[in-house]
């Protein structure tokens, strides 16, 4: 088995695991924009290694993407609902000096999901590998050793893609040239799929082990087989979720900034990253306050920063339009509701296939059309965690990537009959009577992820994660206009999905200058 990255990262001296340096005012000031996964995540790292942290936050509560919706007694997470790497919150609880099991209830999963068919057929993937490859053999007997060949080789791109390069800068073009034979040998030219289908023919097989790049914000059939990785790393350490939700993770990282003498603030959005010449100096938020620091560290979305926090800087290496000529993830569609009764026989999570796989996908990331079919994420957390609906009923939401606001929908006109036709297929499938056991109901669209979380275009996952858009080439985890500015989240590297996200964060212990050199 793999050994995972150090917890605690070795170029970090043990004595920087304290808040040592003096009193919070004659700390370095680190600005945190965003309270998202990553900027909850750099905060912490920031502030062991002696910085004293502000998070700015524009909403009213920290999350990000993993906001908690409350309604009539249901709590809904908002976005990522998956943990799949867990020492990478272990570690950052062991940097405040905590166990994350002592505040984090995470259980693990299985199996990991249910993926539905079109034709109802069902395969069920989990880390046993005896029962994975009974599921593969049950659909199809002749591709049960080119699954296991699959396996072997999404092991080697893990070792590549994750453990030697997830935490890696990409801040010179040489970090890249040394890679590229690795990534030649590992036949990172390829898509998913056609990694995939290099080693099973069974089209559903194919299905089933090429769907993960959805869940960061790429096409399978687009982006480079090195996302492959994702099937690794679920079967090295398995697929969990928290009770309370991923909420509760959120609030258990709250607490440990707060517990290191950091302050996280609400209502509190930021309208320029201020600079002297090419550095940056500050912040000033919308209602005119002035924040100086001496870093900033933005966890907002990529292009919106570049397009409107940084308007006295003329920018070199982002203008208008080079990020107008990006490729960007797909949009989402979530209807979360809840039910007056239970649906026992559904797992805590579905994938459910629609009649069109590539066609769809064309759609969404080529054609910008959205289509009459879908298919669907059907997210029920009950099956674990009663706590988060009222005694007898289902916290549900449903999940389908759609066109991001490049695309043909109206969302305004389209949006109620786009919920009504998965509530009749959801009717029609896999929870009986559904439209009568509605007890609460809500939507957002790509237009709250531009209005709300100031995605640009709409994009849930910030830039499609193709090839000539990831490491290097992908936006740096340290400003390439502005000195002092860094960027954590899924619009930088290693990119989406919250072990990508927290590992953005990582990157910054070989970005930022320590503590010392501004105190000094």
């Amino acid at each position: 088995m793999t050994t995972a990255p150090p917890r605690v990262p070795s170029n970090l001296p043990a004595a920087t695991a304290t808040t040592s340096g003096g009193p919070n005012g004659n700390r370095p000031h680190a600005v945190v924009i965003g309270s998202g996964f990553g900027g909850l995540a750099a905060a912490i790292r920031l502030a062991y290694r002696g910085y004293r942290v502000t998070v700015l936050e524009k909403l009213d509560k920290a999350g990000g993407r993993a906001y908690v919706h409350e309604r009539d007694g249901f709590r809904f997470d908002a976005g990522p609902t998956i943990i799949t790497a867990p020492f990478l919150l272990e570690e950052l609880w062991e940097m405040c000096g905590r166990r994350f099991a002592d505040d984090i209830d995470l259980r693990p999963m299985d199996p990991f999901y249910r993926i539905r068919f079109d034709d109802g057929t069902t395969f069920d993937t989990n880390g046993d590998e005896a029962a994975m490859r009974a599921e593969v053999a049950r659909l199809s007997p002749a591709d049960v050793a080119g699954y296991e060949r699959y396996l072997e080789e999404s092991h080697k791109i893990f070792d590549v893609g994750f453990v030697q390069l997830g935490d890696v800068p990409f801040t010179h073009w040489t970090d890249m040239a040394r890679i590229v034979p690795q990534m030649v040998k590992l036949q990172s030219y390829r898509s998913v799929y056609g990694l995939v289908s290099k080693y099973v023919k069974d089209e559903r097989l194919r299905v089933a082990l090429s769907f993960h790049p959805l869940l960061i914000g790429g096409n399978p059939f687009s982006v480079s087989s090195i996302y492959a990785l994702i099937s690794y790393l679920e079967r090295h350490w398995g697929v969990h979720s928290a009770i309370g939700g991923t909420g509760a993770i959120v609030d258990g990282m709250v607490k440990l900034i707060e517990g290191q003498g950091s302050s996280i603030r609400f209502n509190a959005e930021v309208a320029e990253i201020t600079t002297s010449g090419r550095r940056a100096t500050g912040v000033r938020l919308k209602d005119g306050e002035l924040i100086p620091a001496d870093i900033v560290v933005a966890n907002s979305d990529f292009a919106w920063t570049h397009q409107h926090l940084l308007p006295s800087i003329k920018r070199r290496r982002w203008p208008n339009w080079r990020l107008k000529a990006s490729r960007y993830s797909n949009g989402l569609f979530v209807w979360y509701f809840g039910t007056k009764r239970q649906y026992p026989d559904v797992h805590h999570h579905t994938i459910l296939l629609g009649p069109r796989y590539r066609g769809l996908l064309d759609d969404i990331f080529h054609n910008k059309h959205l289509a009459n079919d879908f298919s669907l994420y059907l997210h029920r957390p009950t099956a674990t965690d009663p706590s988060v609906a009222p005694a007898g009923c289902d916290t549900f939401y449903a999940l389908a990537p759609v066109p991001h606001l490049d695309g043909d929908a109206d969302w305004a006109e389209r949006a109620e009959p786009y919920r009504q036709a998965i509530e009749d297929y959801l009717g029609r499938t896999v929870l009986p009577g559904l439209k009568d056991e509605l007890a609460t109901s809500m939507v957002t669209t790509p237009i709250d992820f531009k209005e709300r979380l100031l995605s640009y275009k709409g994009a849930a996952f910030s830039l499609e994660p193709v090839l000539w858009q990831s490491a290097w080439l992908r936006p740096h985890n340290k400003s390439e206009e502005v000195e002092h500015l860094y960027f954590v989240g899924a619009g930088t590297h290693p990119g989406a999905g919250v072990p990508g996200v927290i590992s953005t964060a990582r990157v910054l212990d070989k970005v930022v200058p320590d503590a010392n050199v501004f105190a000094n």
